[in-house]
């Protein structure tokens, strides 16, 4: 079991991580946008409803939206296990509390 000190080390070793996850998924999300206008300006000459179906069948942007579930993936990892950590911490804090009181009583 983890305890208080191994769960603020771990969120201090960890948040650049899940910031750089947070960003990565934003940028793949912004990225999917900009590659899904270039290829229905590239795509074959059709109605709307043809070139939007084409541009999101090429495989540079389903590659694109598996980089985005990757990214979705990595980032809600260590948000739970951030929050895991924290609910390890609020339990020490409570245990703490707890003792305090009854040092009180006793």
């Amino acid at each position: 079991m983890i305890d208080h000190l191994e769960a603020l080390q771990f969120m201090h070793d960890n948040c650049v991580k899940l910031a750089e996850a947070k960003a990565q998924k934003e940028q793949i999300k912004e990225y999917k946008k900009i590659e899904a206008a270039r290829l229905f300006l590239t795509a074959p000459k059709g109605s709307v409803a043809d070139r939007q179906a084409y541009s999101l069948t090429q495989e540079k942007y389903i590659t694109l939206v598996d980089g985005e579930a990757e990214a979705i993936r990595k980032e809600h990892l260590l948000s739970m296990q951030f929050k895991t950590m924290e609910a390890t911490i609020e339990v020490w804090r409570t245990i703490q509390a707890n003792a305090r009181m009854e040092s009180r009583i006793l």
